[in-house]
Order: structure tokens, then sequence, then C-alpha cells
């Protein structure tokens, strides 16, 4: 892709990854961002949500991607879609206020630019913003047990446990907080295999998904 290519790229599009554990998405979005010459938020997210809304850091990661119950699920989004005070954010569960304020950060960080976003339900936040691109990356079970097990030094045993609980939680918290099912390839635009592509290669596949992508609109 052409410099001139990234840099109308890097100004029109915001960038989601869902990501399986140990596919590698986190490392895609860092190499993908920095190609583009834009920033990429993960768990500074979290620091972000917890400054903006006066909430304890803590608070953000002890809940991040995890699931909650059907019924608080229902109090979030009644209140998400009809608005909510300050007063009335002050009354909220603790649960409520993570999801909301987390919400709200990934809202303002797609309005100030460019970006790329892992995680957190970012491309259910910005469904109805325009040149949002959502990818999922995903890999074979074993080839991230082995991606863990040497990031973290652990057992392919343990690996494969870290992985299966992960994911577990991520889509739950997914399938709670959107009307989509976490993973399933129509809910996103680009479904990536990491172990058939590389790190490279996804994000080489992502440049060129947006590049075509743009210029097809701008042909109608």
């Amino acid at each position: 892709m052409t410099e001139k290519g990234l840099e109308h790229m890097a100004k029109n599009t915001v960038i989601t990854i869902g990501r399986q554990y140990g596919s590698g998405g986190r490392d895609v979005g860092k190499l993908l961002a920095e190609r583009m010459g834009v920033p990429c938020y993960d768990k500074e997210l979290l620091a972000m949500a917890a400054k903006q809304s006066g909430l304890c850091q803590e608070l953000f990661e002890n809940h991040d991607e995890k699931p909650t119950n059907s019924f608080l699920y229902s109090l979030v989004m009644d209140t998400y879609s009809t608005g909510y005070s300050s007063a009335t954010f002050t009354d909220m569960p603790i649960n409520h206020k993570v999801f909301l304020a987390q919400f709200d950060t990934i809202k303002k960080i797609a309005e100030e630019g460019s970006c790329v976003l892992v995680g957190r339900c970012a491309d259910y936040a910005l469904a109805d913003s325009p040149n949002v691109v959502n990818v999922f990356v995903h890999a074979d079970l074993q080839e991230r047990i082995v991606r863990i097990a040497k990031r973290h030094d652990v057992t392919n045993a343990k690996a494969r446990e870290m992985i299966i609980k992960t994911d577990k939680k991520r889509a739950s918290y997914y399938n709670y907080y959107t009307s989509k099912k976490w993973g399933e390839a129509a809910g996103y635009h680009l479904s990536l295999d990491t172990g058939a592509l590389g790190i490279d290669g996804a994000v080489h596949m992502i440049q060129e998904f947006v590049a075509y992508k743009e210029k097809d609109h701008e042909k109608i």
C-alpha cells in the first residue's frame, strides 16, 4: 500500500478488533496502528474510562470483559438506550457504571479521529458510526496453546485451560452486551486466521480491505 493510501486510511477509519485469546489479536492491533500512524487502545481504555468517569481504575480491571447476568444486562441496555443523568449514574450497580463509562469512552475516542480499538465490545459501541471496520482474529487452538504457553511460561495443559476460560468470559460478556454472537463471522466485516496468515499477514489483509472499501465508496 502506498503512503498516500495509508494516509487516507488513517484519516477516515476506526478499526475494532475482537479476538480469541492467544490468537495474537492484540499484536495485530498494535502493528496495524503503528503502520497506520494512529493510536491503539487496548487496556488503555480502562485507564481512560476510569479517569473520565471518576471511578477507580481497579474496578474496570476487575470487570474487564467479564460476564454479568441477564438481569443486569437488561438494566444496562434500558438505561443506555434511554439516556441517563448524573444522578441516575450515581445510583447504578458498579457493573452498570463500568459498562456505561467504557462505552462512553469508546465513543469519545472514535470521535477524536482514526484509531484501533481492541476488544471490549467496541464494534457494538460504534455500530452507528461511519467508517468503522470490525475485525475478528482467530487461530487454531493448538497454535494458541503454544503462543500462550510461551508468553506466560506455563505448560500446554495450563495454557489450554487459560484459553478456554478466557474465551468463555469474553464470549459471555460480548453476547450479553450486544445483539450479536461473539466470533460469528456474519457479525464482522473481516474474520482472519493468524495461524494461516501470521500477524504481519493479518495486518496486511486489514489494510488492503480498508483501502478497497474506501476506494469502492468513493466511486458511488
